[in-house]
């Protein structure tokens, strides 16, 4: 997921789609352990992608407290 995508979500979708990386990361490493898992540069993958949701989320939590 490019960062460009990540800035036009709501905060909303921003939660919900943490939830779900977070959530893959789990069943991503659940596979690596029990064997099943063919790419194991998908879980480098996810972490990127939950880092950079983290990132925008606090960018946001910034500006916010800037304006009050």
């Amino acid at each position: 997921m490019k960062i460009a995508e990540i800035r036009n979500l709501s905060d909303k979708d921003l939660d919900k789609q943490l939830f779900d990386l977070q959530n893959e990361l789990f069943n991503l490493r659940f596979r690596l352990a029990t064997g099943q898992l063919e790419n194991p540069a998908a879980i480098g993958t996810v972490k990127k992608d939950i880092a950079r949701v983290k990132t925008i989320q606090t960018e946001r939590k910034i500006e916010a407290g800037k304006e009050a």
